[in-house]
């Protein structure tokens, strides 16, 4: 449906580099990475803000690089909301209607069906700054939502809701996506990645690094900076060996694991999920390798249970629940063993990985 070739932008010393990007219909595309690395400038060229200084957009077929804002079919939804603080709800949401040329029966009935939809049909008459952030936000949503755009841009929608309330913007974007809406949402937060989204692209530096299904991105990611966002912190820079029957990983610190059998390249970067690093004190039943001693560094209350951070040359990071730290009341200074299977190590890169990132 929405189709980007080779899109480049050079803005002061920043660029946007050959993004090549597909948003089907129906699609809920997440634009995933940190403040800087471009994605809302990628929105700006999608809608028209900006034109790009090389490669074309297409939607639904057509050619719509250089077409004006109000000619594209898209909806963009800002950061900052951009409300107009002395006009009402019901105003500011009919305020992309006065150009298009309809009946007033006509922008009167799309903005009472986008104020149901929204569920603020109660806030019509008040003024902006008598809302809470969610209110704001659905309002921002509604004044885009009246002008039926193709595809609908949401730049950090969450960014000014409260904890409390994203759940609900949650479950009120996945309701607008399931009733047919081609949505393409930009966040720094991984948790709106995984809650969200059919399709996830990680932005660095100006590009797209990998994209995919959730699952696909973040249980293989490319490299280190993917791993990061999918919550993992076990890395290792390792050399790896391969002999008739063993295969083995050697890291800069001399660390050595046992690896499932298969290929591998000469170096590259081993990660394991913090969940599958297992503590004990005598080594963990059931698995005879990768029995690694060392001493607790740091221990840190998390969501779930603990962190706990492990110094055995390397540091290993193991999510443990309330229960097993009631069971075994782990302390800094102690020592214990780190243990996982072969299995849950996954390899990432060639090991050049940290020449760009």
């Amino acid at each position: 449906m929405l189709r980007t070739e080779r899109l480049s932008k050079r803005i002061n010393s920043f660029s946007l580099r050959e993004i090549t990007l597909d948003v089907a219909r129906g699609d809920y595309y997440v634009l995933l990475g940190r403040s800087g690395a471009g994605k809302t400038q990628l929105l700006e060229l999608i809608c028209g803000l900006t034109t790009p200084d090389s490669g074309r957009i297409f939607l639904e077929g057509e050619e719509i690089t250089r077409k004006r804002v109000q000619e594209r079919g898209i909806g963009l939804v800002f950061q900052d909301l951009a409300l107009f603080p002395h006009y009402s709800v019901k105003d500011n949401i009919m305020y992309p209607l006065k150009i298009m040329n309809l009946s007033l029966k006509e922008r009167v009935d799309r903005v009472q069906r986008a104020a149901r939809e929204m569920n603020i049909t109660n806030l019509l008459l008040r003024k902006p700054n008598s809302l809470s952030g969610g209110e704001k936000q659905r309002v921002a949503l509604a004044r885009t939502l009246v002008t039926e755009p193709k595809v609908l841009l949401l730049d950090e929608p969450m960014a000014s809701v409260d904890a409390s309330l994203k759940d609900d913007i949650r479950r009120m974007l996945r309701r607008l996506n399931r009733n047919g809406q081609t949505i393409i949402h930009v966040t720094h937060d991984f948790g709106e990645a995984i809650s969200l989204a059919s399709r996830v692209g990680v932005m660095h530096n100006g590009r797209i690094i990998q994209e995919g299904t959730p699952l696909e991105v973040f249980n293989h990611p490319v490299n280190r900076f993917v791993a990061r966002y999918a919550g993992i912190k076990n890395f290792f820079r390792a050399a790896f060996v391969t002999s008739y029957n063993s295969c083995s990983g050697l890291t800069e610190k001399r660390t050595r694991f046992k690896l499932p059998k298969g290929k591998y390249p000469s170096s590259g970067l081993l990660i394991i999920g913090s969940s599958e690093v297992l503590l004990s004190r005598q080594g963990a039943a059931g698995i005879q390798i990768n029995n690694i001693h060392g001493v607790i560094d740091d221990v840190v209350p998390s969501p779930t249970g603990f962190e706990i951070t492990v110094n055995a040359g390397d540091f290993f990071y193991a999510d443990i629940t309330h229960r097993e730290m009631e069971e075994n009341s782990f302390v800094t200074g102690e020592k214990v063993i780190v243990s996982f299977r072969p299995e849950a190590l996954r390899v990432v890169g060639d090991g050049e990985e940290k020449k760009e990132y």
